[in-house]
C-alpha cells in the first residue's frame, strides 16, 4: 500500500468512526428526549379547580373502588359510585377521574343525567406508576366531590 492509499483509508476510517459516533449521540439523545413528564398532584389540582370553577369540592358521597395494588397497571378496574338521587332537580352531571403519576392526568370524564337510575361508572384505567386516582363528581346545583386512593403498581402499565 502506498502512503498516499495509506492516508485515504485512514480518513475513510476517521470519518466511519465520527458518523458511529455522531450516530450514538442521536441515539442517546432521541432515548433522554422521549422521556415523558408525569403530571404532578398540583397539576390535578389545577384541573380540578377548571372543573369546579375554583370551588373546593367536598369529601364524601363518593365511593371511588380501585385496588391498593394494581397487578397489571395496564388495566386496572376502577368503579365510582356517587351517593346521589338521579332526578331532573338533583342529579350527577359528570364524574372526572384524574391519576396524578400519568403522563396525561385527565384519565377519563362521563357526563351523566336524570335518566340514568344509579351514578355509578365502572371502566379500566392505564396507570403508568405508583399513584394517586383522584375522582370528582359534578353535581347539577354545582356542588362538587371528591374522593382519592393511592394505587401501587407492581408492573407499570406505560411500560415501565
Amino acid at each position: 500500500m502506498t502512503k498516499e492509499a495509506s492516508k485515504k483509508a485512514s480518513f475513510a476510517r476517521r470519518d466511519l468512526l465520527k458518523a458511529a459516533g455522531l450516530g450514538a449521540l442521536a441515539l442517546a439523545g432521541g432515548t433522554l428526549a422521549s422521556t415523558q413528564a408525569m403530571a404532578t398532584p398540583e397539576e390535578v389540582g389545577m384541573l380540578i379547580d377548571e372543573i369546579t370553577k375554583n370551588k373546593k369540592p367536598t369529601e364524601g358521597k363518593i365511593n371511588l373502588d380501585v385496588p391498593e395494588i394494581a397487578e397489571n397497571a395496564a388495566t386496572v378496574r376502577t368503579t365510582i359510585t356517587v351517593d346521589s338521587p338521579m332526578t331532573a332537580d338533583n342529579h350527577v352531571k359528570a364524574i372526572h377521574v384524574f391519576g396524578e403519576g400519568n403522563p396525561a392526568p385527565n384519565i377519563v370524564s362521563f357526563n351523566l343525567g336524570p335518566s340514568i337510575p344509579q351514578a355509578k361508572v365502572t371502566t379500566r384505567i392505564r396507570l403508568a406508576q405508583s399513584q394517586n386516582v383522584v375522582a370528582v363528581a359534578v353535581m347539577s346545583d354545582g356542588s362538587s366531590f371528591i374522593a382519592k386512593k393511592e394505587v401501587k403498581v407492581t408492573i407499570g402499565g406505560c411500560g415501565k
